[in-house]
């Protein structure tokens, strides 16, 4: 007893000295989180084409390159043009405009040279050029090298040239000057080659990325650089911090009111998972947007869905008799397999859009990745010693755990063409809303300046406006000119000078926003400035974007299919997370939201919460298709899942949702946009998961029963031998699997009509009676029950429905008489007779 408290306290004390130093680290750690355009501000460098008028093919290849140079830099960076030939990159999180204009390079010309100075190839006709490493067989040293690819039409020139110049230098001249000058050592017709003798990974980058830059469509030159402030102003972040403060205590105070002494554990848990992710975004340099932020809300979520899911399991333990220590050992082996599917699914689409994604989709995969991760070991770990400790020192009275009886199932598959029509509904009122605004207005959506560009108003006022007076000020009359919120400010550093983002303006319009700057603040006309800038989510993101998506929902399905050994569980859950998105952009089209780049964020986060949390529901389908197949059919199996998991599926949105709901009412308007979305979808996903994702695996399985599709290769070799054993009439495994197939292929009648619970048993009797009968007049019928293979072999039933089906099955599978047909008959009654004076006792 004293050596269990001493483990107890010494657990204890584990934790609670991590908590204080994670808190001190985190505090250290703040000032050194890199911040995103949209929260701090950074440098704003543009260039402008030597050519005088390019074409528009150039300019998009060219900026489209200069986002993929720049993603080394920071993958939150943007790149746009303004005007004719100029392109502006926003790169985040620094302040000094010369430091990134040396790293990033001059994009300038290159070409490949000859010994005989002719001009090989230009930097156009270069597909990639990337750093890398080998290992020497022989030595054992590292070597640096860049590996480069060529397009079509310099892959021949590189192979002529290459054939021809043997054992000669071929020169990389970049802007006038030899970059390098390597030894061509054979004939290269394939299009890549590598370039070695670099002396360190750093020389090689640099290399590989002279070569990126100058291989642009376009030679361009620096026109200005300025440090700039932040998209959303200075009260974003304040106000964001102290939303989370709020939250997280509106959380806290409700696991521990629910869920008492566990609630205490996660509240601890979830803290150092807070200190820890601000200890590692510091460590990692990973540059945190709003994206981002929505990539931490989504993996605390999570964290906090695994402990509901947890606690749920032991109160359930509880409730049955078990004794407290016991409860949470199997409450955590229980709960187990849920967390870990519903965190590697979501692991998985977080991995998918890092390596596919660009610019905020793979800022927002990195801190989702990070805390899946973190929130993993917080919940199974850190949560389980607190526990722990908490128990050993005495707190072993059930009572500080709750307990949880087993609640009336709701019938939800009686309703499930209800929720699946107003579903249809909701989504063809989506539809309708896109066709109808895309007839007055010639958009789908209400696309923001992320999307469709606008234009960029350069103002130079005769004072330094602060950030609120900006917003307080000089957008609203801004706004009144053109009649449109979504407006971008940014402030220039050391300067009197603020760029102001709006809707496209015609000449008429910019007239009158000259005017009324001048009218309200007396500015000088002549010193505003005002050009077209481009979409900073280029065609190329969203593309990247979509096959990003679409890549990871084809992974998650072959992972829940892998998993539950059934593809039709995978099918559920990519059709439930399509619907929470067909839904949400509905929302879009039909509220008319601003569609920005928070819009992709808001996508993967909905898609991400509504794949775990069905997963959660699936797993206890599983589960109990396992435990009660002989007892309940799947329509009782799926309602009874479902209200298993029902506290489970309300307790982990409702967490989410005060957080977020608390950062929509306290944030400025960017953040209201950004959090607005994500309420809704995680409404959606607890809706699609409770009502849609079960009616969906259900009606799949109808339906493959009833066509024969979808046999696993076990079930069709056992129905194959079933079939032949049964017209020998000699095989009794034939006869009891075929009772036990056709009583799960029976769904509707375990019934009364009154909700109350009929008497399991005598139907089981009476099916065992009937399939006996069957199989006298059609022993050649086929018998399926592929819904689930390992439901016919499954060992994990009672001792009860195990001893009660071998007596039955020893009753009716000696001879096919009517004899023995009324001995099983009588049985029958004489059992029911037996239960009832059982009850009248």
């Amino acid at each position: 007893m004293r050596s269990n408290k001493r483990k107890g306290f010494l657990k204890l004390l584990v934790v609670f000295a991590a908590l204080a130093a994670f808190a001190y680290l985190s505090y250290m750690s703040m000032g050194q989180i890199k911040l995103g355009l949209d929260l701090a501000g950074g440098v704003s460098i543009t260039y402008q084409a030597v050519e005088e008028n390019p074409s528009d093919g150039d300019m998009n290849d060219t900026i489209y390159k200069l986002q993929k140079r720049v993603q080394t830099v920071s993958t939150e960076a943007e790149v746009y043009r303004e005007g004719k030939n100029r392109i502006n990159i926003d790169i985040p999180g620094v302040s000094n405009a010369n430091a990134i204009l040396e790293q990033l390079g001059k994009p300038g010309s290159l070409s490949f040279v000859g010994p005989d100075n002719t001009v090989i190839l230009t930097g156009d006709m270069v597909e990639a050029a990337q750093a890398a490493s080998t290992v020497d067989q022989n030595t054992g040293q590292r070597k640096y090298l860049v590996e480069l690819s060529f397009k079509d039409e310099g892959k021949k020139a590189f192979a002529d040239a290459t054939a021809k110049f043997l054992n000669q230098r071929i020169s990389i001249v970049y802007d006038g000057s030899v970059v390098s000058s390597p030894v061509v050592r054979a004939a290269i017709t394939d299009g890549k080659c590598t370039i070695d003798g670099m002396e360190n990974h750093e020389e090689a980058e640099n290399l590989a990325s002279t070569i990126r830059i100058g291989s642009l469509s376009l030679e361009l030159e620096e026109l200005r650089s300025n440090v700039v402030g932040a998209k959303l102003g200075q009260d974003a972040i304040a106000t964001s911090l102290k939303a989370a403060a709020i939250g997280f205590a509106a959380v806290a105070l409700f696991m521990i009111a629910g869920y008492l002494l566990p609630g205490c554990a996660a509240v601890i848990a979830l803290a150092i998972y807070v200190e820890v992710i601000i200890c590692l975004l510091a460590a990692f340099e990973i540059t945190l947007t709003l994206p981002g932020i929505a990539g931490i809300i989504l993996s605390i979520g999570m964290a906090v869905d695994a402990n509901v899911v947890i606690f749920a399991r032991i109160k359930e333990e509880i409730g049955s008799g078990k004794a407290v220590d016991a409860s949470i050992k199997s409450g955590y082996n229980k709960a187990l397999s849920a967390i870990i599917d519903g965190n590697i699914t979501t692991l998985i689409a977080a991995a998918v859009l890092f390596v596919m994604g660009t610019g905020t989709v793979k800022g927002f995969a990195s801190t989702l990745g990070l805390g899946i991760i973190l929130s993993m070991f917080t919940a199974i770990f850190v949560t389980r010693s607190v526990m722990d400790g908490f128990y050993n020192i005495g707190a072993s009275n059930a009572k500080y755990y709750g307990s949880k009886k087993d609640a009336k199932i709701i019938d939800f598959l009686s309703k499930k063409y209800i929720f699946i029509a107003v579903s249809a509904f909701v989504i063809a009122v989506g539809f309708i809303a896109m066709f109808m605004n895309d007839a007055a207005t010639g958009k789908k959506f209400n696309y923001s300046i992320d999307f469709k560009g606008g234009t960029s108003t350069n103002v130079t006022f005769n004072e330094d406006m602060s950030l609120e007076d900006i917003s307080s000020k000089v957008v609203p009359v801004v706004s009144s000119v053109t009649n449109d919120a979504d407006i971008q400010t940014q402030k220039v550093k050391d300067s009197t000078e603020v760029i102001i983002k709006t809707r496209t303006l015609n000449v008429e319009e910019r007239e009158q926003l000259n005017e009324a700057l001048k009218s309200n603040f007396n500015v000088d006309t002549d010193k505003i400035t005002a050009e077209s800038i481009s979409a900073t989510v280029s065609n190329e993101m969203k593309k990247d974007a979509i096959v990003a998506t679409l890549v990871a929902t084809l992974l998650m399905l072959i992972y829940i299919w892998f998993r539950f050994s059934d593809i039709r569980f995978a099918l559920s859950s990519v059709a439930a997370l399509m619907h929470d998105v067909l839904v949400v952009i509905t929302f879009y089209a039909v509220a008319k939201w601003s569609l920005g780049s928070t819009f992709i964020a808001c996508i993967l986060t909905i898609v991400g919460y509504s794949i775990n949390a069905t997963i959660v529901i699936f797993d206890r389908i599983r589960e109990n298709l396992k435990s009660f197949s002989r007892k309940l059919d799947r329509k009782e199996i799926v309602n009874l899942s479902v209200t298993q998991t029902l506290s489970r599926s309300i307790n982990s949105s409702l967490t989410t949702f005060i957080t977020i709901f608390i950062l929509y009412l306290l944030g400025v308007s960017s953040i209201r946009e950004f959090a607005l979305p994500i309420m809704v979808g995680i409404v959606c996903g607890t809706y699609s998961s409770v009502c849609l994702a079960g009616a969906f695996w259900y009606i799949m399985i109808e339906y493959t029963n009833k066509t024969g599709a979808g046999t696993s290769v076990k079930s069709v070799s056992e129905n194959q031998s079933l079939s032949s054993n049964s017209s020998s009439g000699k095989s009794k495994s034939g006869k009891k699997s075929k009772a036990k197939a056709d009583n799960r292929d029976i769904d509707n009648d375990i019934s009364d009509g009154t909700g109350n619970k009929p008497d399991i048993d005598k139907l089981y009797l009476d099916k065992v009676v009937n399939a006996k009968d069957s199989s006298t007049s059609n022993k050649d019928t086929d018998i399926s029950y592929n819904d689930d293979t390992d439901m016919a072999n499954d060992e994990n039933g009672t001792a009860n429905e195990d001893s009660l089906e071998k007596t039955l099955v020893k009753e009716t599978s000696v001879k096919e008489d009517s004899e023995q047909k009324k001995t099983a008959q009588k049985a029958s009654g004489n059992f029911n007779k037996g239960k009832k004076k059982k009850k009248k006792k």
